[in-house]
């Protein structure tokens, strides 16, 4: 093939219709060949790259359409104890790749040294055992998509895996189950539409291996977080396996659910790559320029930096890392319109030396971005590095996941003592956390249960993980799970802890949705999915993580208790303030009511003393729908029912005497978590009329939410 000098700029393989260009960025190469193979990992052809421009080596081959694999052969000195490990038997991806196809098969070859000693050196070539870059066709019919725009505090986002959520799902057509196509498929977004959902967390979509390890225990990386390609969608996602069509799937995917006011949010790792450690395979990164991609420990660059927990981590002080990052990020909202991200174990992002910086030059760059800046930024606020666990300190822009709210709602529904204080903290939207950086409640991102720990299920099913199938003798996961199996561990066919459990399940759900910041909900919570206390089924790519459907059409209950309390979320803005609320200090009469104001089971306002006895278990919340100070879509004033909000934790039923305020105001009980028949009615004609009642038992474990409606929503 002919090989023209071709362009540095954009690096990866970009098809133009006529050809395509090359280009790969190495700093410390000696030499770089692009070799073509095909689908069955034979190389067809090598074509040395001449051209270098600012350490980026680059050829345009005309002619060379999309469809074509290929993979490259970087030459250099292999000196581990010098960080530099260079190998040209491995053929390597494009890091910049658009689409991978493939798969590892084990062979040693992938390593750069032979079985049994690390030491060594391995020439054996790898070509036909790792993957291969893919060149893509950029161009696809977008139609009139756009990002639905939603604000955060609209949102009710729902963590969700490509595969987990349809594999079982006997509405979507077989051959698309578990894959992107099934994601997108009508029957998929019917679902999520009459649930509520609109926006989708996706755990990692970026092309992922599964590490050796995992393969020889017959295991997988179901999760995928092991990233090795930052612009391909993962493969196996794709309904046509053996095809290169996963790029076109995953858009029509967004593109369906952005036609359904659904937003799309990627789980994105750019904290470490899948090459693990100094023992990992050479994929990529490491054989194009390790001291230039990877943290290297300082005076013994054999070794590698690891914040993360899996072996490496990327060097966010090399420019050519930072820039990887952004056009990744990039990439993803301009060319596949995906509305967000959120950031794993995002502290390793923050850190330049040692300690994590939220002034940082990643931060910076971010921040400056006139596209990313405008998007959903989502932090997971820790990593395993000292001084890793940053939840409240990342900076303006950012939302976070909000670890401490996790910790608190377990705790006290679960019966913890002296939490009420927390608990009221993190139900307000968590000012404690945020206020103090200019922050507003939408930076927390509010949630019991995600894909890492117990499902909802399990949460109040078991008192410890069982984590057997996983093969590590139970030394995987985390053991402070804050659960409670309510009297049973596990299964059990006694009615009374089944019915509790119930209960504890609608209690977490109401806590969460009714909390001022943003909601994320895992997916089949709302379905009563199990994982049988397995509280890390990183590996499980089975029944033990996929949703299972026909048991959710036995636990219908709490799917439709799930969807009235998303609606009553949606349609009363006083559960979804922009700004953080304010209490009255002079707690006077009804017009001089704060936004949100605490009550004793008495009915008087809580006490210092009160905030922290030990054993009080016990509060209401009055939510004030007439201080609603944010106008509406036309700038008119937005006005709100009222709400009051009793929560019993305690082991007994207690009689909650009413504040003063409410006695000259009509109530109806919307919700009632311990009403196994009717536990909410979201809808007014079909409330509870309560009239104006003094007090009103509340059973013990349970919420009572009862509102006063007023007649016009606006004024």
């Amino acid at each position: 093939m002919e090989l023209w000098p071709g362009t540095p700029y954009p690096l990866g393989a970009t098809y133009n219709g006529s050809g395509t260009n090359f280009a790969l960025y190495s700093a410390n190469a000696q030499k770089v060949e692009l070799c073509l193979v095909d689908d069955a990992g034979l190389e067809i052809e090598r074509l040395e790259l001449t051209e270098v421009d600012g350490h980026v080596w680059h050829g345009y081959v005309p002619n060379l359409r999309p469809g074509q694999h290929y993979g490259y052969r970087v030459h250099g000195p292999y000196e581990p104890e010098n960080g530099k490990r260079f190998n040209p038997s491995k053929l390597l991806l494009d890091p910049y790749a658009k689409a991978i196809a493939g798969d590892l098969d084990g062979d040693m070859s992938i390593f750069a040294y032979p079985a049994g000693d690390p030491e060594g050196y391995n020439d054996a070539d790898s070509a036909s055992h790792t993957m291969h870059s893919v060149v893509i066709n950029p161009f696809f019919d977008w139609g009139n998509d756009r990002h639905p725009d939603l604000k955060y505090p609209e949102l009710v986002i729902y963590e969700t895996h490509v595969k987990g959520m349809t594999m079982l799902n006997p509405a979507i057509p077989e051959h698309l189950r578990g894959t992107y196509a099934g994601i997108g498929h009508p029957k998929n977004i019917e679902y999520l539409q009459h649930l509520g959902i609109n926006a989708l967390e996706l755990m990692p979509v970026h092309q992922f291996v599964t590490d050796p390890s995992l393969k020889a225990k017959g295991l997988t990386n179901y999760w995928g977080y092991n990233t090795i390609g930052y612009f391909a969608p993962h493969n196996a996602y794709c309904s046509d396996p053996k095809g290169d069509s996963q790029v076109e799937e995953f858009k029509q995917m967004v593109k369906n659910l952005h036609s359904a006011g659904i937003e799309v949010i990627l789980d994105v790792v750019y904290n470490h790559t899948a090459e693990g450690n100094h023992m990992g395979p050479t994929l990529s990164f490491r054989g194009i320029d390790n001291e230039e991609y990877y943290r290297l420990v300082e005076g013994d660059k054999a070794h590698y930096f690891d914040t993360t927990g899996t072996g490496n981590s990327l060097l966010m002080r090399s420019p050519a890392v930072l820039q990887l990052i952004m056009d990744s990020l990039r990439y993803w909202v301009t060319e596949m319109h995906v509305d967000g991200f959120r950031f794993d174990l995002a502290s390793t992002l923050a850190r330049e030396l040692s300690s994590v910086d939220k002034l940082s030059a990643f931060f910076d760059i971010i921040h400056q971005d006139p596209i990313i800046s405008q998007v959903k930024l989502i932090a997971e606020p820790w990593d395993v590095g000292e001084g890793g666990y940053n939840v409240g300190g990342f900076p303006i822009l950012w939302s976070e996941w909000n670890g401490k709210y996790r910790d608190t709602i377990r705790d006290y529904w679960r019966g913890e003592p002296a939490k009420l204080g927390e608990f009221a903290s993190r139900f307000s939207g968590s000012a404690d956390l945020y206020a103090h950086s200019g922050r507003l409640p939408v930076a927390s991102i509010n949630f019991v249960t995600a894909h890492d720990g117990f499902t909802l299920l399990d949460l109040v099913s078991y008192n410890g993980k069982h984590n057997e199938a996983n093969g590590e003798g139970g030394a995987d996961g985390d053991n402070n799970n804050r659960s409670w199996n309510h009297g049973a561990e596990g299964k059990t066919d006694d009615e009374g802890i089944n019915d509790l459990r119930r209960r504890q399940r609608f209690n977490f759900l109401t806590t969460l949705l009714l909390s001022q910041g943003v909601p994320m909900i895992s997916h089949g919570d709302e379905l009563g999915r199990t994982q049988g206390g397995n509280n890390n089924g990183y590996c499980q790519d089975n029944e033990i993580t996929w949703i299972d459907w026909d048991r959710a059409d036995r636990d219908q209950r709490m799917f439709e208790f799930t969807r009235e309390v998303i609606l009553l979320r949606r349609e009363h803005p006083v559960f979804r303030r922009r700004r953080f609320l304010a209490g009255d200090a002079a707690r006077g009469g009804e017009s001089d009511r704060g936004d949100i104001e605490w009550f004793g089971v008495n009915g008087e306002h809580m006490t210092d003393e009160e905030w922290t006895t030990a054993f009080a278990k016990a509060l209401t919340i009055s939510l004030n729908g007439n201080s609603i100070d944010e106008p509406g879509t036309r700038g008119e004033r937005v006005v709100d029912d009222d709400f009051i909000l009793m929560f019993n934790a305690s082991e007994k039923d207690l009689d909650f005497t009413m504040p003063d305020w409410t006695h000259n105001f009509e109530w109806y009980r919307i919700i009632d978590t311990a009403d196994k028949e009717r536990p909410i009615s979201a809808d007014f004609d079909k409330k509870l009329h309560l009239g104006s009642p003094k007090s009103i038992t509340v059973k013990s474990r349970s919420i009572m939410v009862l509102a006063s409606p007023i007649p016009d929503r606006s004024l």
